[in-house]
């Protein structure tokens, strides 16, 4: 299986670049919420968010070099990013994040909601000062789907009415519309065409919903050391994603037990022993899928080059995680 290291490479430099410069970004205003929002950045991850930035502003400059904004507008992202996963942790209330201790479990809800909110503060910032007003209202659009992403999660916990179209809008909130932005922006500020800037926006989008189900596959079918979170950890806080939602309707009694919200001692093993035993889980893989396909046609506009291959590669590595 292509490694993340190597599916970057055309950007690899680029990236360790980007992580020098964001421990420069946050600043040391405040100890403790530098050490929480350090933390998170030290815990690593596969940073495929800015590398995704990264590569199509490659693919779009060719020969030329990467300009200070684009650079930044990476940065930026993953700014973003780390701001709402330090958020989505407490809401959570999960222990671990990429297999270390969440913020919010070294720091408290407190210190943890705050590290968020100043790399918020801190993105919004320097996503002023690229002076594009596109780019700005682009990235300012993300900020607001996280939290509209946030509250339908909410509001439909345990909800088993909830449909696929649901779904779908909220994983495009909590997931996707960072990247279908971030990577749109790219493209403005490579002054590229208004057609190649909404392809590149169905490429994040496409890319994105098809992460987030595969994540949601992964959630019952890998364990707890390899997700670096808890096993069915979404199932158990009433967050019904694509297998939950497709097993249902072929196993009503899971629908029973989920009304009950899994009160009952062994209702959550045996909800998901049960997607696992439905067509679940091979109807949300053949969705992935779906989505990798219309990623990989929304590229067609680029030129050939070693940035463009390694985002068409991305399409298939998101899909290899499942096996």
């Amino acid at each position: 299986m292509t490694s993340v290291a190597s599916l970057f490479a055309p950007v690899e430099a680029d990236l360790a670049i980007l992580v020098q410069n964001l421990k420069a970004l946050v600043g040391a205003h405040h100890p403790v919420l530098y050490a929480a929002a350090e933390h998170l950045f030290r815990a690593g991850g596969k940073r495929m968010r800015p590398a995704i930035v990264l590569l199509v502003s490659r693919a779009l400059l060719g020969d030329q070099d990467l300009t200070p904004r684009h650079r930044r507008l990476a940065e930026i992202t993953e700014m973003i990013h780390t701001a709402s996963l330090l958020h989505d942790d407490v809401v959570d209330d999960s222990d671990l994040r990429r297999g270390v201790p969440a913020v919010h479990s070294l720091f408290g809800n407190r210190v943890a909601i705050q590290a968020g909110d100043f790399l918020f503060a801190q993105a919004s910032w320097y996503l002023a000062n690229l002076d594009n007003l596109e780019v700005v209202k682009l990235l300012s659009e993300v900020i607001k789907d996280f939290a509209e992403g946030e509250i339908q999660q909410g509001i439909c916990s345990f909800d088993v009415d909830i449909t696929l179209e649901n779904y779908l809008e909220k994983s495009y909130y909590k997931t996707a519309s960072l990247i279908a932005n971030s990577a749109k922006a790219a493209g403005v500020l490579s002054d590229e065409l208004s057609l190649v800037n909404e392809q590149l926006y169905d490429f994040g989008r496409s890319v994105g919903l098809a992460f987030q189900i595969v994540d949601d596959i992964l959630d019952f079918t890998s364990s707890a050391d390899t997700l670096g979170k808890p096993a069915g950890s979404d199932l158990r806080s009433g967050n019904l994603t694509a297998p939950v939602l497709f097993a249902m309707e072929e196993t009503p009694y899971l629908r029973v037990l989920i009304e009950r919200q899994l009160q009952e001692p062994g209702d959550l093993q045996e909800a998901i022993t049960l997607v696992n035993n439905s067509q679940g889980i091979t109807r949300s893989r053949q969705l992935a899928a779906n989505f990798a396909q219309k990623a990989t046609t929304s590229l067609e506009y680029l030129p050939p080059s070693e940035a463009h291959q390694a985002l068409l590669d991305l399409t298939g590595y998101i899909l290899k995680r499942l096996f």
